[in-house]
């Protein structure tokens, strides 16, 4: 049953940026269902983006990349079922998918399907990109369309200046065609790293921005140029890896992840001081890295990862929890956050 888009909408709503387009404060993460640390069956992995849609979160993040389709595929099945009104639907270029091509081992995704991804920042790998997106999502537009991983991280110093012009010369003046005649209504950018985040910023008219990873409870860089950059240019920040793979939402527990690998000691200590903090306050730590992300006014929402509906429903009762002004006030006293670094009211 389709369930009228207004009733669902019980989550707050920031404008993403310029754009003005409402998006919940949470938004659906689709990177898990596309099978990157465990084969989902097809009803838990629909159900997890359904029961997002269901409860209120409004923003649906997905991309070629996630299981090298199978993430738009199971996102498209949602939309079927809950309906494409009132959902802002955001995807990527970077990718697209060769149905023939030999996937190898190398795609990081323990499943998803069995098609070669193609790098491609091209014009027309970009528009490749998005017809393919439209066919596997099931619709005819997509609201925000990124993008995706031109960093250092994805693919080293040495080939981040040919990627970085590849980009810039083809993917996004796609982009910007697909924003003028109406196909896609913000462009941007989603990327691991707060210093090429200034740099698209400042090469071109973007509306929006996914980072992930690089404003957390623990490490704040994308707090020095990024963030104010894009309250100036009326940028919607959205925040992916607020947990910092893990170690945020876990605790500094043996075996924790930080940064997709297992945390270093010097990062071990550090959050165990932060949680520290949270319990005296009796708040989990997950509650307050969540909520943290949220207390900067460049950022419209944070896109969170979920594998199953019981995920979900952990995420939107993290946001029901009333944090005391002290614990911030306490990290800061401790020298775990800047004395200006932005928290919630």
């Amino acid at each position: 049953m389709k369930t009228d888009a207004a009733s669902k909408m019980t989550l707050p709503t920031r404008p993403l940026g310029r754009t003005g387009i409402p998006v919940s404060v949470i938004g659906f993460g689709a990177v898990p269902i596309g099978d990157l640390y465990e084969r989902l069956d097809e009803a838990t992995a629909v159900g997890a983006a359904v029961a997002a849609l269901k409860s209120g979160i409004n923003l649906l993040d997905t991309s070629p990349l996630y299981g090298h389709g199978l993430s738009e595929a199971r996102c498209g099945s949602a939309l079927r079922q809950v309906g494409r009104e009132g959902v802002v639907l955001s995807t990527k270029v970077a990718r697209w998918m060769d149905p023939h091509g030999d996937r190898g081992n190398g795609s990081g995704y323990l499943g998803g399907l069995p098609h070669k991804a193609v790098l491609d920042y091209s014009y027309d790998g970009a528009m490749r990109s998005v017809e393919q997106s439209l066919l596997r999502l099931g619709t005819d537009r997509i609201d925000i369309l990124l993008i995706h991983d031109v960093d250092v991280w994805t693919h080293g110093r040495e080939m981040i200046e040919q990627r970085f012009s590849e980009a810039m010369n083809g993917a996004y003046k796609a982009l910007e065609k697909l924003r003028a005649d109406g196909t896609v209504k913000a462009i941007g950018v989603g990327i691991n790293e707060a210093d090429m985040c200034v740099r698209f910023a400042k090469a071109g008219d973007f509306d929006t921005m996914l980072l992930a990873g690089r404003y957390s409870l623990l490490e704040q860089p994308a707090l020095d140029e990024f963030l104010p950059l894009a309250l100036q240019k009326g940028i919607g920040v959205m925040l992916g890896g607020v947990f910092n793979s893990g170690i945020l939402a876990s605790g500094p527990v043996p075996g924790a992840k930080y940064n997709y690998g297992d945390a270093p000691a010097e990062i071990l200590a550090k959050v165990a001081r932060i949680e520290t903090i949270c319990k005296a306050h009796s708040v989990a730590l997950a509650t307050a890295a969540l909520q943290f992300a949220l207390g900067h006014p460049a950022v419209s929402s944070v896109v969170l990862g979920a594998a199953n509906a019981g995920e979900v429903e952990r995420n939107l009762n993290s946001m029901k929890i009333a944090i005391p002004g002290a614990l911030w006030s306490d990290l800061k006293a401790e020298g775990l956050l800047g004395a200006d670094v932005p928290v919630p009211e």
